[in-house]
């Protein structure tokens, strides 16, 4: 399912053209899937919390981009992409690339104390995500011929 914007962030060298994967998508679906009950688990730290939640969004929005065809040439691409991977609205994903940047200013400067109200929304994206994503159909399978 071809996208002119997606096709643009080729052109732009944000994105690569590569077949799907029925292996990697499933893969990604099963991390996000076991990553999310234990980030809605109040019993973890809420930087435990943010990180799985995060991971759980990012593999999504990974799969989501992989289903169409596509693979990230950096990480954060792949939140903007979901406007035209499985129309997510702006709100949503401009949340996920605003826990991107939480994220990188934790990892990487150890600064940023994370807040519940951004935990809160990014487990409510990325449960929406995971439906939209659970929607797709499986892509085909490894031994599939070629398009």
């Amino acid at each position: 399912m071809p996208s002119l914007e997606l096709d643009r962030l080729v052109a732009t060298r944000d994105l690569q053209l590569e077949r799907p994967s029925r292996p990697e998508f499933e893969g990604l679906l099963r991390s996000a899937e076991a990553r999310l009950p234990d980030a809605e688990n109040k019993l973890n730290s809420i930087d435990s919390r943010f990180d799985l939640a995060y991971n759980a969004a990012h593999a999504l929005a990974l799969a989501a981009l992989r289903w169409h065809g596509y693979r990230p040439v950096k990480r954060y691409i792949v939140f903007p992409a979901l406007a035209h991977t499985v129309d997510l609205p702006r709100a949503s994903w401009r949340l996920l690339a605003k826990c991107h940047e939480q994220r990188n200013r934790t990892e990487y400067e150890g600064l940023a104390p994370i807040e519940e109200a951004l935990l809160d929304g990014l487990l409510e994206v990325t449960r929406e995500l995971l439906a939209r994503v659970r929607a797709l159909p499986l892509p085909p399978g490894p031994d599939a011929p070629g398009p």
